[in-house]
């Protein structure tokens, strides 16, 4: 199922329809091994139980929506993403694992007129940190949950708690970096400050907040030179390169290299990762 009519975000449903939806459903393996390590630390804060009817938001290609599958074996998990080429994604993966109680539709979680009270338990990893308008998003997810209906999500933390900014940063002497990185503005550090989280939570209506920081190692690429082209590819980095020439491309990729080699472990560039778990409720 496919909703454009009812799409709030429109510049995000442009990009995730485009070349960086495409990137993260060809590459999803790569990108759950980049941050798998969070799904444990969700999915218990979640509590999801084998009855429990689970929304995922900002699904993507359904990693997250399969294993809280596996915690309700007798529920039902709906993905929700504005994304077609990673909806495409999960659909398939999920009918070759043989995941049934799992389905996945194309709708903005911000403005989608979901049924009233049709779930025990909303969760995300690093699905919510995009939306226009963060207020009317959340509750909009909150009118979903039934009164006392579980929330948790992860989403980015300060930058410069994730070595792979940091690494990022090798590229500034070569790349308009501007402000990329920077907490609280549009994107993926907008829920970066946990009084903001609590703030805009709040005024979603949700109680009984809670912010804890976690951390995971995830694994970049098989060598210094591959995660440096993996970044590169991905949105933010072909938003940096696209603005350069072929020679400045290639100056910046063997900086970044030379900054990535220092993480190789193991046959694998190992970053870690640091965001924020939250936890909500909606009142009973």
């Amino acid at each position: 199922m496919s909703d454009f009519a009812n799409i709030a975000n429109s510049e995000q449903a442009q990009a995730w329809n485009g070349y960086e939806g495409a990137y993260w459903a060809r590459n999803q393996d790569r990108w759950n091994a980049v941050n798998g390590g969070f799904d444990e630390p969700l999915l218990t804060a979640a509590a999801i139980g084998e009855r429990d009817r689970v929304l995922d938001v900002g699904c993507g290609a359904g990693k997250t929506a399969r294993l809280a599958a596996e915690r309700a074996p007798r529920g039902k998990v709906l993905g929700v993403d504005l994304s077609l080429p990673m909806l495409e994604r999960a659909r398939l993966t999920a009918a070759q694992e043989g995941v049934g109680n799992a389905t996945f539709d194309h709708a903005d979680a911000q403005v989608h007129p979901f049924e009233p009270a049709a779930f025990d338990v909303a969760v995300s990893r690093f699905g919510v940190m995009f939306f226009g308008d963060p207020v009317e998003a959340f509750a909009n997810i909150g009118r979903a949950l039934r009164p006392g209906g579980r929330l948790a999500f992860i989403c980015a933390a300060e930058a410069g708690g994730n070595e792979w900014i940091t690494a990022m940063a090798a590229l500034r002497d070569h790349l308009p970096f501007g402000e990329f990185g920077t907490s609280g503005g549009p994107g993926m550090f907008s829920l970066a400050d946990p009084d903001r989280v609590r703030t805009v939570l709040s005024a979603a209506g949700f109680v009984d907040i809670g912010v804890a920081g976690v951390e995971a190692y995830g694994d970049w690429g098989r060598d210094a030179g591959d995660a440096a082209d993996f970044l590169l590819d991905s949105g933010p980095g072909r938003h940096l390169t696209d603005q350069v020439d072929q020679a400045t491309r290639d100056r910046a990729r063997e900086a970044l290299a030379n900054r990535l080699r220092d993480h190789e472990e193991r046959g694998a560039v190992r970053l870690r990762g640091t965001a924020w778990l939250v936890t909500a409720d909606r009142p009973a």
